[in-house]
């Protein structure tokens, strides 16, 4: 869904413009696609799946 056509029921401008704080808030509901897990908690998460895998090597392999 976009907010370039929607018009604001408060302010009736576009708001994709975001004059008043009701579209801001709408636009910016609608534009969170961002992650909600720091990259730096994955690239974590990642390296010790690696290592425990590693470890599970030399223990069972």
């Amino acid at each position: 869904m976009s907010c370039e056509h929607l018009i604001c029921a408060q302010c009736s401008n576009p708001v994709v413009e975001g004059r008043c704080p009701t579209c801001r808030a709408a636009r910016a509901e609608l534009h969170d696609h961002g992650p909600s897990v720091p990259p730096a908690v994955v690239l974590a998460v990642l390296v010790g799946l690696l290592f425990a895998a590693l470890v599970l090597q030399r223990v069972y392999g």
